[in-house]
């Protein structure tokens, strides 16, 4: 009586076998052919093609080592910072030495965290977007069009945004007396440095030739900035912690935060497919590392500008700051999902993320609005 239900479904199982095999059969063949080519070469050819294996191995294990292993990652890495002393950055301090009084000033914290940010991501850390085999792509499919290995390179990304902001401010309005003033060349070497092109290896086509890779550059604008830090201290250099410099600064982030905000609504608006949307990872996390970084930065200008921030009674604004970076900087999902809003099986961690940006700038917003009583 059972025989013709068990028959029925061990030919069933039978199929989905022969299917499985010849599946698993389709995606070895090729290595099976190339390999029993191979064994039939002469050593000559054996021992350069072998080593040419060897060598795109050790690449794609590299790569993918530094793709999954974020080195000092710490989303609360802004706590850690202990400015002193509490006073506003290049503001005078005389002090007793044994030639006399000396007079010293304060280093800038928006410049400290925005070296140490530059160095945690190309010295702590390989900076991915131009490595080689990020450029290559998955069989020439660009690595941000695909789901795998591209999230690190995309909140590097998103980190060096931030970065790329605050030089510019610290240029054009942070680091002078006034508009007219004269601008500081560590400041704008560092501008220049942080602003090169993110995907650059040792070698190009257009132009043809051998190239200085982005992270050197990068690495450059750390040097600039320091030693701008360093002549600070001396009081050899101005940074000018006005109300209206920090308006303009806080205004500027809140358009850089508003502007990603939209990115993340339109990709989650038209493309909603749930897991199965490919850009939604580098979205998300282009969104996050911008996040991270402006947490240090605005951390350390709440010290740079602090005489402001008291005057105004900004105090309690800015601990709603950081706790609206706080509470953003501790989404982070295994895997990214663009879904529906009112989805329950696949959620919307693009909408998320927005809702929490869209809050940070509403806190900058605020800030603005004070400063501009």
């Amino acid at each position: 009586m059972l025989d013709p239900i068990v028959n029925f479904f061990t030919r069933i199982f039978q199929w989905i076998g022969r299917g499985i095999g010849l599946a698993i059969g389709a995606i070895l063949w090729p290595f099976l052919w190339a390999g029993r080519w191979y064994t039939q070469r002469g050593w000559i050819l054996k021992a350069v093609l072998g080593t040419a294996i060897v060598i795109l191995v050790g690449l794609y294990g590299y790569f993918f080592w530094n793709t999954q292993y974020w080195k000092n990652f710490n989303p609360a890495y802004a706590d850690a910072y202990t400015f002193a002393p509490p006073a506003g950055s290049g503001e005078q301090v005389t002090d007793e030495g044994a030639e006399g009084q000396v007079k010293t000033c304060t280093r800038s914290g928006i410049v400290t965290v925005a070296a140490d940010l530059i160095d945690f991501n190309v010295n702590q850390n390989a900076w991915i977007s131009s490595m080689i085999l990020y450029k290559l792509g998955l069989f020439g499919v660009d690595w941000d069009h695909t789901p795998f290995l591209d999230n690190k390179a995309a909140f590097q990304r998103g980190v060096h945004q931030a970065v790329r902001r605050t030089a510019v401010e610290l240029v054009d309005t942070i680091g002078r007396v006034r508009g007219t003033s004269q601008i500081d060349q560590n400041l704008q070497d560092a501008r220049g440095a942080v602003e090169f092109d993110e995907e650059t290896w040792y070698f190009g086509l257009r132009p043809f030739g051998p190239k200085t890779p982005s992270p050197s550059f990068y690495r450059t604008g750390i040097t600039s900035l320091r030693t701008f830090n360093d002549r600070l201290l001396k009081c050899e250099v101005v940074f000018n912690a006005r109300a209206d410099n920090l308006a303009k600064f806080v205004d500027r982030i809140a358009s850089d935060i508003g502007s990603t905000s939209d990115i993340l609504s339109r990709q989650s608006q038209t493309n909603n497919n749930g897991w199965f949307d490919t850009r939604a990872d580098d979205r998300f996390w282009f969104a996050y590392g911008q996040l991270y970084g402006y947490y240090g930065i605005l951390k350390a200008t709440r010290t740079d500008f602090k005489a402001v921030i008291d005057t105004r009674g900004l105090g309690p604004l800015w601990d709603q700051l950081d706790q609206q970076f706080q509470a953003a900087l501790k989404i982070r999902p295994l895997i990214i999902s663009n879904g529906r809003e009112d989805s329950w099986i696949m959620p919307s961690h693009l909408t998320t993320m927005g809702f929490y940006m869209l809050r940070v700038r509403s806190n900058l917003v605020e800030v603005r609005s004070v400063l501009d009583r």
